[in-house]
């Protein structure tokens, strides 16, 4: 059980660290971001700091904290990884555009779920705040734009709106669905009908 209250050296460790998202990272924010995610699972993300993870990472917090000022950065990190694994899950295109997008949709849960017990743990103690907020539009551009589906422009403005709120509500629906994800993709399959029937109503349709 790592001791947040105990003072750590600013020396990086000597040890590899055990686990990693990503084999081997050699950005210093992914060695933090993964490093991050072993703290938040051993103790409550709010105790954190980022010298611990610093220490964990086996980095300089100086150079940690000039990549990363504070953990949101490591949080939006983490989030452009897991918006990553939708882009790639494009690569193979499903001809119909609402199966696209429900294929990246699941590609970046998948992605996550791994590491559920621990993101879960981390969204629930974090406030509401326009940086999340900013976060949770950027994957929901990054899900249109890996689905074919142009999000520029004041149509595209609308549709990342809306794929916002979907994207939302498909999340509240994944944290309290285990196993084969059953409910999850009930979800987004209705999510993604009623939004499409919306966005077509005021002329954003796709």
């Amino acid at each position: 059980m790592a001791k947040a209250s105990a003072p750590k050296s600013d020396a990086p460790k000597s040890e590899t660290p055990e686990t990693s998202l990503s084999a081997a990272p050699t950005d210093i924010l992914d060695q933090a971001t993964d490093a991050a995610l072993r703290l938040a699972g051993e103790i409550p993300w709010k105790d954190v700091t980022l010298r611990d993870i610093a220490h964990e990472a086996g980095v300089s917090f100086a150079a940690l904290y000039a990549r990363a000022p504070g953990k949101s950065a490591l949080l939006d990190r983490l989030s452009r990884r897991y918006d990553g694994a939708a882009l790639k899950a494009s690569d193979d295109p499903s001809p119909d555009v609402a199966d696209r997008l429900f294929e990246v949709i699941m590609a970046r849960l998948e992605a996550m779920e791994p590491n559920r017990i621990v993101l879960i743990a981390v969204a629930r103690s974090e406030s509401p705040s326009p940086r999340m907020a900013g976060r949770l539009a950027l994957t929901a551009r990054a899900l249109l734009e890996a689905a074919g589906i142009d999000a520029g422009g004041r149509r595209g403005a609308l549709r990342t709106v809306a794929m916002t709120a979907v994207w939302v509500r498909i999340l509240q629906v994944w944290r309290d669905d285990e196993g084969a994800l059953n409910r999850t993709m009930a979800e987004i399959d209705k999510r993604l009908k009623l939004m499409r029937k919306r966005l077509g109503q005021i002329g954003a349709g796709f």
